[in-house]
């Protein structure tokens, strides 16, 4: 005990001593940002990631508390620490402050905006379901996008306004193969399609199956910038896939998409409505 003591007080203590004002306003800044950093990355499936950034911090602070390692060094080192995290999860950190920022206000605005009645909000799932699987069942490609957030002008803007009520009949006709809209994605806003024709941002995700083609990517890429989810209906096979920050599940069935559905349209209100 007296020789860790003495230890304390010959090399950790003086360390402190020499450390300004500015220094400590510095490693608290970082430190905070690393805290996030690290937060929004186990909020995002890359817990393990995490574990290994996390050692590397205390590897380098030890390192520094120990022996004679520059501050300005140290500094530099966390500094680019925080600069890699940041380039290497863009589209995880994007998402995240996304999400941050819309989540009260959509909670707000669906709650306060979006009155609809029961049968109202079935006839749109059905509406929709039925749309779905005639598309499904005749290979017709297809993107929905559910939103309950604000949808980026820019990808508004690369398709046409529609600001109609939901009907199968609608949405067959907008992806009906040959017409101006089919290639592009609907957007569906509570109970109207606010646009289709729309472009997406396709998603860089490298380790995707090689059967998922450009809607595919499309579907994913737009989850993975914003709190939206998105239908895929695969112009090859057919198949109905649900993807949602980032994540697609393939082969999605009336009962997953009705479930997928009530929890977009009730998300909110069911909540408040208790």
């Amino acid at each position: 005990m007296e020789k860790f003591i003495s230890f304390i007080n010959e090399n950790i203590i003086p360390i402190y001593k020499n450390i300004d004002a500015i220094s400590v306003v510095v490693y608290i800044l970082l430190f905070l940002s690393i805290f996030v950093l690290l937060e929004m990355l186990a909020k995002n499936n890359a817990s393990k990631i995490s574990v290994w950034l996390s050692f590397y911090v205390v590897i380098i602070s030890m390192l520094t508390l120990l022996t004679d390692f520059d501050q300005n060094i140290y500094i530099l080192l966390l500094c680019s620490f925080v600069i890699c995290v940041v380039v290497m999860f863009s589209t995880e950190i994007k998402r995240s402050v996304w999400n941050t920022k819309t989540s009260k206000r959509v909670s707000i605005e669906t709650a306060n905006s979006v009155k609809m009645a029961s049968n109202n909000v079935n006839k749109c799932i059905n509406e929709i379901i039925k749309a779905l699987q005639n598309m499904s069942k005749n290979d017709v490609g297809a993107i929905l996008v559910l939103s309950n957030t604000k949808i980026p002008g820019s990808i508004l803007d690369s398709g046409v306004k529609i600001e109609s009520d939901i009907s199968s009949a609608l949405i067959e006709s907008i992806f009906f193969p040959k017409t101006p809209l089919h290639d592009g994605a609907i957007i569906i806003q509570n109970d109207k399609i606010q646009a289709a024709g729309c472009f997406l941002p396709l998603s860089q995700e490298s380790d995707l199956p090689k059967e998922l083609g450009t809607r595919h990517r499309a579907g994913i890429g737009v989850t993975e910038v914003l709190n939206v989810t998105a239908i895929i209906v695969s112009e090859e096979t057919g198949i109905i896939s649900i993807a949602r920050g980032g994540k697609i599940v393939r082969y999605a069935d009336s009962e997953m998409l009705r479930q997928t559905l009530k929890e977009y349209y009730w998300q909110d209100l069911l909540v408040k409505g208790k």
